[in-house]
């Protein structure tokens, strides 16, 4: 069976589909048939959910049903659970999961971007981090530099820890181009978090994913050891 890695960030709209989609890029450079996957998206539109699963597949170099790369379309851009519940449905944990199997049936590397944050509610019983440690891959967390990040990235950290997953790497994606000491805060987080520093994106508006490949070094990724589902 195929391997993954599950996307998450320290908030929604810190680039998760970004770094999602160049690791997708930097991956099949490598030779990799790597596919996408967007459990639940919610919000259409150009600037909703549903674009980030286009970009999702736009990326990928394998071919696959959108039913399995993107099983929860919601359709009103709010919290997941709260979508759905609108919806008349709920997001079952158990449907995602069959999903990303069918997924690594036909690729040999599955990338899992997340809803939100890490702990965002799925239901009344399951969040991200729930849907996270079912699947079994390490984590990459994408870190949205700005004001307050220092503290929602080493919190994040440690909800990934709590849940037992391995952090193989985060990145800094530069979304408030006014920061101030961004190299400062960069160098704090390589200091407090017990994983490599995979790339930092400059604030770039526009920027197509595959042109930030180079900004990724995802050669220590090869030493993470990669999980698979569990049963």
């Amino acid at each position: 069976m195929s391997v993954g890695y599950f996307i998450t960030g320290t908030d929604t709209n810190v680039g998760k589909t970004l770094v999602s989609c160049t690791l997708i890029h930097a991956l099949s450079a490598c030779g990799k048939a790597v596919v996408g996957m967007k459990p639940v998206a919610a919000g259409h539109g150009d600037d909703g959910a549903w674009m980030d699963v286009e970009m999702l597949i736009a990326a990928s170099n394998v071919s696959a049903p959108r039913s399995l790369i993107n099983p929860y379309a919601l359709i009103r851009r709010t919290a997941p659970h709260i979508a759905a519940i609108e919806m008349g449905i709920e997001i079952d944990t158990a449907v995602i999961l069959k999903a990303c199997r069918g997924l690594q049936d036909i690729a040999e590397i599955v990338i899992v971007e997340g809803i939100g944050g890490f702990r965002v509610p799925l239901n009344n019983r399951h969040d991200a981090g729930d849907m996270a440690r079912s699947m079994g891959f390490p984590v990459i967390l994408v870190v949205g530099m700005r004001l307050g990040c220092l503290n929602h990235a080493l919190l994040t950290a440690e909800a990934v820890q709590s849940v037992g997953l391995p952090l193989a790497g985060w990145v800094a994606n530069q979304i408030d181009p006014q920061m101030l000491d961004f190299d400062e805060n960069v160098r704090a987080l390589q200091q407090r978090l017990t994983c490599p520093l995979l790339g930092v994106l400059p604030f770039t508006p526009g920027v197509i994913a595959q042109e930030f490949t180079s900004l990724l070094d995802i050669s220590s990724l090869q030493q993470v050891k990669v999980g698979t589902l569990q049963n």
